[in-house]
């Protein structure tokens, strides 16, 4: 299997990819195995408040992607969709992100002021830290599709 979705199915490692200020800690005791329907505990920062958050893997396809969907946690919607190609130059990955905020119209306001741009720097970090731990031969970051959802 290509050591990049290696590196991405290991729970563990997504704190290393994640910006410290997220404070990004796994609550899900034991080893975790990536599988189709995993359930992942986990917390973060937010604005400095501590949140719950559980994700469940809803498809595994090794070694070409993966799906997480949040459980529980600050999205009404949040749908993380993970894609690798392997090419002669190495990996590209793709990150495919669709979120919808609660609160309807202070929830469209809270998107506009800060949350669509602290999730593009969420996962610019996350570009440079995957580049930085696997190296730019072997991953190629597409740019990140973040798109806001309205249900």
């Amino acid at each position: 299997m290509a050591p990049v979705f290696r590196f991405f199915e290991q729970p563990g490692n997504l704190a290393l990819i994640t910006p410290p200020w997220l404070c990004f800690v796994i609550r899900t005791p034991g080893a975790i195995d990536m599988r189709r329907g995993l359930t992942i505990d986990y917390t973060i920062r937010w604005l400095g408040l501590p949140m719950g958050w559980t994700s469940r893997i809803v498809a595994y396809h090794p070694p070409g992607s993966f799906v997480d969907e949040q459980v529980r946690g600050p999205y009404r919607l949040w749908r993380h969709q993970h894609d690798f190609e392997e090419t002669p130059r190495g990996t590209i990955i793709r990150d495919r992100v669709e979120y919808a905020l609660p609160l309807g119209p202070l929830g469209q306001a809270a998107h506009w002021a800060f949350v669509r741009r602290q999730l593009l720097d969420i996962f610019n970090f996350r570009q440079r830290a995957v580049a930085e731990r696997l190296g730019v031969e072997c991953a190629t970051l597409a740019p990140p599709s973040i798109r806001r959802r309205d249900r």
